[in-house]
């Protein structure tokens, strides 16, 4: 069943980017008429992990499949067959799998065949034979049979031209005068020419006259192919960019004129996913280069690229997926890779993202907020908006109303019909990460910069480390995969980090200790409270204070410095320190612990066990609101700090609702909340009024920061500052 991909309209419409490339609709496959002429762009959809290439790529398999020859090619999971030669290489198994796929019928035509690129890859395998190795060459000549099976079904899949192949094999050995590898590329030929070949189809060979000192006879090219692909290097590389031409040349052949059964409608299609790496380029650059001369011919190539400034797209003409669900013009250059269009895929908008929960959850019970709350986490990345909205969809009825992003990342959900489902957050995390040791990631994830990283690579991960500087591997890894960077924190995306921090927290299920989550964060705690730090350190000290569950130091410090004439930096500091990750509860249920804070209430009652021993413990050994030990049902309010009078207790009070109520509402993994929003705005109203000189930026920050709040906007600096730097 296909799957509903939200927000790509603008390829997947009957007059999308696609139907306008193939020539047909996506929908009833009408004839639409081709935008490009007879010189169609090479597309190039670009995005980081999850969002949606593959999923694109596919349902263009899914709807084409049948109407055109198409064939889908993941140029990452090109698989090594067993005990291959010398005559194998990842390129050559990718034109075998397109040229399998490329071949079968198709409605209104005949099968396509591929007798030119069977040829080639014959002759390039026969060059990692040897004299005392038959059972090689017969391994690789069987594992050719399904291409060759493309000209002839039953001579292909035979044996019986295997036999006769290593037969003048043998013969060719005894009397080895010339260069071994092209005279057993001639030997090979020959045989299959005799064996497999049809008299029409032999004529294929002359196309290898035009390869270089081939001199227009096909033989001698077809030698010279195979000796340069044993050469290696550039040599190599060129003879397999002419086995490309070979797949090209006979796509077109099967287009040219007319064939028993009429004419053929629409163009063939190349779908190559990650072709950001080598292979993907070695495919697609022989393309470019043929068509840049001047050569032209049917196919139409579509590839995906998680690498957005890939080098080999510098000279793409590019546009935002939206742009181009009418016309996508894509004017060539001077340079080769002007041939290429590159198409970035863009988020899911608020709205996609709520109609794709509707669609998976019809019933309506989840909070009329989670869908934009999950936008809000997940940046509208289509993988984690439709994993998620399926989590929410598959928890049950009772839970669904008292759902938040985060409580979604503690669910399990159900990826295949035939598996047991499987726990979100570490399901998503594996998809967007694919790493094979995810630890570094994961404490790593805590820090700030590359400062940060390397003291907790360097106490946190000394075992890993041996490798080199543990914080710049992790740095480039994530660089590689085009995740983001930030100036607050090593992982700069919001998904990723939630994510990998959830993992800390919970991966070694040590309730109610956490060691791992506490260590990771005490480390950074001391760092940043060291004698000899930066007074521009505190901040973050105070930032690791939340993780770790203890608020009051932060209260006090925001009290003491409010006087302070620089109120869009106290405000500023405010912001970061509550950006802390908030030390959740798996599965814990009921009202969050710092709504009742931030609103000047007594903490709800909790079930013995709801809350870890570290949640809610002051620097002092008291209770700070967030919660209370394992044996207490609720924890009593936080203790003042002695010696204060009437004053500065209103001012600290209010300090303290203020920063709850905003570490709740910018908190990804909750949802907003209208009486704390409110309660945000008087504190801040009343605090412009307690200011001797900056009650403006209070009073402003009173009327934007709700408005921000309302519009899942990251809180502004000044507020009111469109861009919420």
């Amino acid at each position: 069943m296909d799957r509903v991909l939200h927000g790509r309209e603008a390829v997947l419409h009957r007059t999308g980017l696609a139907a306008r490339l193939i020539g047909l609709g996506g929908e009833g496959l009408a004839r639409v008429p081709y935008e490009h002429g007879d010189d169609p762009p090479v597309v190039v959809f670009t995005g980081g992990r999850g969002m949606g290439k593959t999923a694109l790529l596919k349902q263009l398999r899914n709807t084409y499949k049948g109407a055109t020859p198409l064939a889908l090619l993941d140029c990452d999971r090109i698989e090594p067959p067993a005990d291959h030669g010398p005559g194998w290489t990842e390129l050559t198994g990718a034109l075998a799998e397109l040229a399998v796929q490329l071949a079968p019928r198709v409605t209104g035509a005949r099968p396509v065949q591929f007798p030119r690129l069977s040829l080639g890859l014959v002759a390039v395998a026969s060059t990692g034979w040897t004299r005392d190795d038959d059972e090689r060459a017969q391994r690789d000549l069987q594992r050719l049979g399904p291409v060759l099976s493309t000209v002839d079904a039953t001579k292909g899949a035979a044996a019986n031209w295997v036999t006769k192949v290593l037969t003048k094999l043998a013969a060719r050995f005894a009397d080895a005068a010339a260069p071994l590898a092209g005279l057993l590329a001639e030997a090979t030929v020959e045989t299959v020419l005799e064996e497999v070949f049809g008299k029409f189809q032999q004529k294929s060979e002359s196309w290898y006259g035009s390869y270089r000192n081939a001199g227009g006879r096909g033989k001698a090219g077809l030698q010279q192919l195979a000796a340069d692909f044993a050469q290696g290097g550039r040599r190599r590389h060129e003879a397999e960019g002419f086995l490309v031409g070979a797949l090209v040349e006979d796509l077109c052949q099967a287009y040219r004129g007319l064939t028993r059964l009429g004419t053929r409608r629409g163009r063939p299609l190349l779908l190559l996913d990650n072709a950001h790496g080598e292979l993907g380029r070695r495919l697609v650059e022989p393309v470019l280069r043929a068509r840049h001369d001047g050569l032209r011919d049917k196919v139409v190539v579509i590839a995906a690229s998680r690498v957005r400034e890939h080098e080999g797209l510098r000279h793409a003409h590019r546009l935002r997926l939206p742009e181009t669900a009418h016309r996508a013009p894509a004017p060539r250059g001077g340079d080769v890779t002007s041939g290429i269009l590159a198409v970035d895929l863009v988020p899911l908008s608020p709205a996609q993202t709520q109609a794709a929960f509707d669609r998976l959850d019809p019933s309506g019970l989840t909070p009329a907020d989670l869908a934009r709350g999950v936008h809000r986490l997940t940046g509208g990345r289509p993988l984690g908006v439709t994993l998620l909205g399926q989590a929410a969809a598959e928890a049950p009825r009772a839970a669904r109303p008292h759902l938040t992003p985060g409580a979604l990342l503690d669910l399990t959900v159900e990826l295949r019909e035939d598996a047991h489902p499987v726990p979100v957050a570490p399901a998503l995390l594996g998809a967007l990460l694919p790493q094979p040791r995810l630890e570094p990631f994961t404490v790593l994830a805590a820090a700030h910069d590359e400062e940060s990283a390397r003291l907790l690579a360097r106490t946190r991960l000394h075992t890993e480390s041996r490798d080199g500087d543990m914080a710049l591997l992790v740095r480039d890894a994530l660089r590689a995969e085009d995740w983001p960077e930030g100036p607050e924190h090593f992982v700069a995306d919001p998904l990723l980090r939630a994510l990998l921090l959830h993992r800390l927290r919970f991966e070694d299920a040590d309730h109610p200790r956490y060691a791992v989550w506490r260590a990771v964060h005490e480390t950074l705690h001391r760092h940043y409270g060291r004698e000899a730090a930066p007074a521009a350190h505190l901040p973050y000290r105070l930032h690791h204070e939340l993780a770790l569950g203890r608020t009051e130091e932060a209260v006090t410090h925001l009290r003491v410095t409010f006087p302070d004439p620089d109120v869009v930096g106290w405000l500023g500091r405010l912001r970061f320190i509550a950006s802390a990750p908030y030390p959740r509860e798996p599965g814990a249920g009921g009202p969050d612990p710092r709504r009742a804070v931030a609103l000047g209430r007594p903490a709800p009652d909790r079930p013995p066990g709801a809350r870890g021993a570290d949640a809610g413990r002051d620097g002092q050994g008291g209770w700070d609101g967030l919660g209370g030990p394992d044996t207490a049902p609720a924890a009593p309010p936080a203790a003042l700090p002695d010696g204060l009078g009437a004053e500065e207790t209103a001012l600290h009070l209010s300090v303290r609702r203020l920063l709850h109520a905003v570490w709740l509402l910018t908190d990804p993994l909750a949802l907003p909340d209208g009486e704390v929003t409110e309660k945000l705005a008087h504190e801040l109203r009343q605090l412009s009024g307690r200011h001797l000189t900056g009650n403006s930026p209070l009073w402003d920050a009173a009327t934007h920061w709700p408005r921000d709040i309302h519009a899942w906007r990251r809180l502004s600096l000044p507020p009111g500052r469109e861009d919420g730097v």
